[in-house]
């Protein structure tokens, strides 16, 4: 193997397939390599950059990773992380593969990892700037580009669990690289959560009432729920860890700096709520 393959990507390569043709990979010196010569850079920060062509979203910016990146470290969101952790175990208990869909920095899967020795992750998401860090971000942690509204660069049943973690779904391609005794785990925010800020911060993203029926809607042909759990706490907020909160999420993309950074008001604690359910494919 080329010395520059990242460690964590080679377990990986029997599950990866080429985004062009389909065939498999293999590692070429700085790069996968496919049969038919299509060939896909391994980034020097050790993520594989598979997506190409025009790009729906270029995920986040280096603002939003680095506020995410601090967030995250505060521990905020541990209650998040570890109702997932617990929920990935019990849906594998033996060794297997995870793929989180919008990885990210990589810190929910990473958690994920920590709890399991015998497993091997993937993430996947579309911004490079978040690569970077999902890809340092466990030893068994691999990460790749890619676009969750396109077919995956992965094998027909190939993974044990999907993570979906207040990320876009592509309901179709879950389904297509689960094992049949699969599951996916999807967590998303619901009414309640970050009220405090967003009533703050009318600019901020609202949460739509109807996300939840919809979100059904798209998974019930492929997916049934095998049991959901609501976390919900409040915990306290300095004032840039409020910033940052919202410097991650997508409402950043409405707002600037300044915009956060010059709020005379800001909450000192906030309701974090979200909802997160086990699907079995039919």
């Amino acid at each position: 193997m080329p010395a520059l393959l990242p460690p964590a990507l080679e377990p990986l390569l029997d599950l990866l397939r080429c985004p062009v043709c389909r065939a498999h990979l293999r590692p070429d010196r700085v790069s996968l390599r496919c049969p038919e010569g299509h060939t896909f850079d391994i980034a020097r920060q050790g993520y594989v950059s598979l997506l190409t062509g025009i790009r729906a979203t270029s995920g986040d910016d280096a603002a939003m990773v680095q506020a995410r990146n601090r967030f995250l470290s505060t521990g905020r969101y541990a209650p998040v992380h570890q109702t997932l952790t617990r929920m990935t175990a019990d849906a594998l208990p033996g060794q297997g593969t995870v793929v989180d869909i919008g990885c990210g920095t990589g810190y929910y899967l990473a958690g994920v990892l920590d709890q399991l020795p015998a497993t091997r992750g993937l993430g996947l998401d579309t911004s490079a700037r978040a690569l970077r860090s999902a890809a340092r971000a466990h030893p068994r942690a691999a990460a790749a580009s890619w676009d969750v509204f396109r077919p995956f660069p992965l094998a027909d049943q190939g993974v044990d669990v999907v993570l979906d973690v207040f990320a876009p779904r592509n309901p179709s391609e879950f389904h297509r690289v689960l094992r049949p005794t699969g599951r996916l785990i999807v967590v998303r925010p619901i009414e309640r959560h970050l009220a405090e800020l967003r009533g703050q911060i009318p600019a901020m993203v609202t949460i739509d009432p109807d996300k939840e029926q919809r979100l059904q809607q798209a998974l019930a042909p492929y997916f049934q729920a095998a049991g959901t759990q609501h976390v919900e706490y409040t915990t306290p907020l300095t004032r840039q860890e409020a910033i940052d909160l919202v410097g991650m999420t997508p409402s950043a993309r409405h707002l600037t700096h300044a915009d956060l950074s010059g709020h005379g008001s800001l909450p000192s604690q906030v309701t974090v709520s979200v909802l997160a359910t086990s699907y079995q494919p039919r």
